[in-house]
């Protein structure tokens, strides 16, 4: 869906919108690579909040029970935020077995394309309590151009 024909021309709008579209990651037949299907899988199980700021933006995940060395912020391509990592299933200890397990254990993975105005050198992020706010500051915007005067000689 493109979000400018509603007339929401928003970077965070166009971000989104790069979130829907669909990836170029598929085989000649339609049928999705495993590659993406996996990626996809990862992506599903890690929900995220973006907020737009008048100088941010700020990616807020839920990482539960993750230390910081477990989690990767990157940029990719220029304008890619790449977050992953992965949660591994704790050890299990002698005489002790699950009688139920329902955390997610594995790699996770979201991918955001970052708007034409985001300053990918001025990214900071903080996993505190179990959530990790990533925030990405805003290029200032640019200056209006003065109008050029051109002197009038007179022949």
């Amino acid at each position: 869906m493109d979000f400018r024909i509603l007339g929401l021309e928003s970077p965070l709008f166009h971000t989104l919108q790069h979130m829907v579209d669909l990836p170029d990651d598929v085989e000649k037949n339609n049928a999705p690579s495993r590659t993406y299907v996996r990626d996809a899988k990862a992506m599903a199980a890690t929900p995220a909040d973006i907020k737009e700021y008048p100088n941010s933006y700020v990616f807020v995940v839920d990482m539960p029970g993750l230390k910081s060395g477990d989690i990767k912020v990157q940029v990719e391509d220029d304008n890619v935020l790449l977050i992953s990592g992965e949660r591994k299933r704790e050890e299990e200890k002698e005489g002790a077995k699950y009688v139920r397990m329902e955390r997610r254990v594995g790699k996770f993975m979201r991918k955001f394309a970052l708007p034409e105005n985001a300053n990918t050198d001025a990214i900071s992020a903080v996993c505190q309590d179990g959530v990790l706010t990533v925030t990405v500051e805003k290029l200032p915007p640019p200056e209006p151009k003065k109008p050029k005067t051109i002197e009038v000689k007179i022949a």
